[in-house]
């Protein structure tokens, strides 16, 4: 591409948030490139964003944000997985990036029934988790790697210090991430956030067994509430084993043994089948994670929302289920409670609003979720979110 094919585009890019999705496509036809997202002309203007409560406001929040991710992520006017695709180290999905794609379809299948008849006017969105009470039933996901996935604009502490910050403004907590290629030192700079906010979950990838306990000992330490392996990340084997590391997949032994190192409630994250969640159930595990891990470790899964049902009929009731996956709307996180999960994970909306605004930036993406969702409650007769049931959904 010639530098000065690169800049055009590098403008489209820039004006997307600022023109709106139908205009933004419109521009990149006369410009004869594609949309990001190749979003029809027609396209629908998005919703206007909630009032904001702090001094910025979302489209600002998201123009920074494009400015500061850019290449590593294009803050499309959809994220939806289709421009990204293959772009790792980076936000994409892994290989055809048909796994990031599928989270994000499958929830597009996923229908809403309206329903207007009812009592539901003020809904609930309050619920527990290990004991915190939270003022709505939506977390900040698992999130690292701000050198080599996001651009290096945004330290790992500042990074950190947003996504605690903008979740404890709303009532919520968020997960601590554990990277392959990061040092102790960085989980440990992380980790200073749940001690700051009072509690958060400390997740660590599936390395051996002696250094997996001598983690949990510093998420103990911390203050944490919970901790988490995420068993997902055995795909990173063969790159950790590069970098002198051990990534492994783990036995219900290995589980068996971290679970009872610790008096933690202990969270296997990367459940994708009903079989394996039992297994998280018999060895002892408090909660699972549904997830493929954002579609970045395994290509040609299916999307998280379409496994969850039957992963939820094995197991709701008798251990916690948490899941993400393409969530972008408050409508996303209803669908995925009324399919069996008690909270939901929300990751690449809010890296942007790190980027873009800091803890206001993350408030702000929150904000918007939780408004939406407290709308789709009312327009489906959900009084709360701790009794959503199935038939507020239709599967396409």
């Amino acid at each position: 591409m010639s530098d000065t094919k690169g800049m055009d585009r590098r403008k489209f890019l820039l004006s997307a948030t600022a023109v709106g999705v139908g205009a933004v496509a419109l521009s990149a036809r006369a410009e004869g490139e594609p949309s990001a997202t190749a979003a029809p002309a027609a396209a629908a203007q998005p919703a206007p964003a909630p009032k904001p409560t702090g001094s910025k406001k979302l489209d600002d929040v998201l123009k920074a944000a494009r400015e500061k991710l850019y290449p590593r992520c294009r803050v499309c006017p959809e994220c939806d997985g289709q421009a990204c695709a293959g772009e790792m180290p980076g936000l994409g999905g892994i290989g055809s990036g048909m796994s990031f794609k599928n989270n994000y379809t499958a929830l597009q299948h996923v229908r809403l029934n309206m329903r207007t008849l009812h009592g539901a006017s003020k809904p609930d969105l309050a619920t527990t988790l290990f004991g915190q009470k939270l003022d709505m039933p939506i977390l900040t996901a698992s999130l690292g790697g701000t050198t080599y996935n996001m651009g290096g604009k945004m330290s790992e502490e500042d990074f950190i210090e947003a996504l605690f910050g903008g979740a404890a403004k709303l009532g919520t907590m968020s997960l601590v991430a554990d990277g392959t290629e990061d040092p102790l030192e960085t989980y440990q700079i992380r980790l200073k956030a749940i001690t700051k906010y009072g509690r958060g979950i400390g997740v660590i990838k599936p390395r051996d067994q002696a250094e997996i306990v001598r983690r949990i000992r510093l998420v103990e330490a911390a203050g944490a509430t919970a901790v988490a392996v995420d068993v997902d990340s055995a795909g990173r084997a063969a790159r950790a084993a590069k970098l002198g590391q051990i990534i492994e997949p783990k036995t219900a032994k290995h589980l068996r043994e971290l679970v009872a190192s610790t008096k933690l409630p202990f969270i296997v994250k990367g459940i994708m089948t009903p079989d394996e969640a039992l297994i998280a159930l018999d060895v002892g595990a408090k909660a699972i994670v549904v997830t493929n891990h954002g579609g970045r470790n395994l290509d040609h899964t299916p999307g998280t929302i379409e496994v969850l049902p039957a992963i939820a009929e094995k197991v709701k009731g008798r251990m916690t289920v948490l899941a993400d996956g393409g969530i972008r709307h408050g409508a996303d996180a209803l669908k995925f409670l009324a399919l069996g999960a008690d909270a939901v994970l929300v990751g690449r909306p809010v890296v942007r609003g790190a980027h873009g605004g800091g803890a206001e930036g993350v408030q702000l993406i929150l904000e918007k979720i939780r408004g939406e969702l407290a709308e789709a409650m009312v327009m489906t007769g959900v009084a709360s979110v701790r009794k959503v049931s199935r038939n507020v959904v239709s599967v396409a």
